[in-house]
């Protein structure tokens, strides 16, 4: 159980408003345990951050623990937090892209979450290249290939169809690039309420969340403080590391706290919805507290805005074809999308 001093009223936390006025918390969980940890501490976890006042769970199935995570929900509603108080993300794993597959990938996390709805289903990555749990570094699978527009929209309006059916309640892109994204709203008939996408000080990506507002598209950001425990996978020697940024810990000393409340305090007020991830009761705790007080200066969000060193940390390399010349390839740098 959770200290009562913990506890957050979650009417005090942020919202941001989606495509059609839907309220959503400003701040989110989320539940990717990185290969560290297991679905059981990654359950309790979320059960213990629905107690301090976390009411946005960001969920997919490729992370194998929805099952586990639904008994929670379960647990979390008989409490007395209602379903339409709670706000759940799942997403479509890469394997169960295209006809009839992304109604099974849905149907079976629903199942699993013990839900009647999602709130919003993404696609996890804009490509139908798999890679097993806890691959290493220098996974390769030979049947990889580069993005394909075409199969990405049969993807897509299968998405429309779980939204029309009212199985989803929004729908929403992950991993996506400016270029990707023109070519989807070109092309959809429902256009995307949210794009999830890695940013923290040290990778603010402001064209693409610049793209994502004027569109309105609400970006969620994963890796908030740089995701230290990310798997080893993704780790590079050139890494920055943003709670050792000198202007995040300098800031930090100013409000007396951890460098990582500094960068999560910086994603919701830029207008992003940062979706930590933590086991540990006291750091959730702080996540949720530290969005509703002691907010950062204009002065001190203009100084965090210089930290950006365009450094980004979960590459993809692992989704990589043959033919591919380096990461950047799945990243479209120089804003062409890379088909060959």
């Amino acid at each position: 159980m959770t200290n009562v001093n913990d506890r957050i009223d979650p009417k005090l936390v942020p919202t941001r408003t989606l495509r059609g006025g839907e309220k959503i918390p400003a701040i989110g969980m989320g539940t990717f345990g990185s290969d560290r940890f297991t679905a059981e501490q990654i359950a309790e976890a979320v059960r213990g951050a629905a107690e301090v006042g976390f009411r946005l769970f960001d969920c997919a199935s490729v992370y194998g623990n929805e099952d586990l995570i639904g008994e929670v929900f379960q647990d979390i509603m008989k409490s007395g937090i209602k379903r339409e108080e709670l706000f759940i993300t799942s997403k479509v794993w890469n394997d169960m892209h295209g006809k009839g597959d992304v109604l099974l990938s849905c149907a079976k996390s629903l199942k699993d979450l013990k839900l009647d709805y999602i709130d919003l289903y993404f696609i996890h990555w804009p490509f139908r290249n798999f890679h097993p749990k806890g691959a290493p570094p220098d996974y390769h699978n030979p049947d990889a290939k580069p993005y394909n527009h075409e199969e990405y929209m049969e993807t897509w309006y299968q998405m429309e169809r779980l939204q029309k059916a009212g199985y989803v309640r929004y729908i929403g892109t992950s991993n996506m690039t400016i270029p990707k994204l023109k070519l989807l709203l070109r092309d959809c008939t429902i256009m995307p309420a949210a794009n999830e996408m890695e940013l923290h000080p040290c990778f603010q990506q402001p064209e693409l969340f610049q793209f994502c507002l004027d569109h309105g598209i609400q970006p969620i950001g994963f890796c908030p403080i740089g995701s230290p425990t990310r798997p080893d996978r993704d780790k590079t020697p050139d890494d920055a590391v943003d709670i050792e940024d000198p202007v995040v810990v300098k800031i930090a000393k100013a409000h007396n706290v951890h460098p990582a409340i500094i960068c999560i305090k910086w994603a919701v007020q830029r207008g992003q919805i940062p979706i930590p991830f933590s086991i540990y009761c006291n750091e959730y705790a702080s996540n949720i507290r530290c969005v509703t007080e002691d907010p950062l200066t204009e002065e001190e969000m203009k100084e965090l805005a210089t930290v950006d060193k365009n450094c980004r940390l979960i590459k993809g390399q692992v989704f990589l074809w043959d033919g591919a010349k380096g990461w950047e390839d799945l990243w479209d740098i120089n804003g062409e999308i890379t088909t060959r």
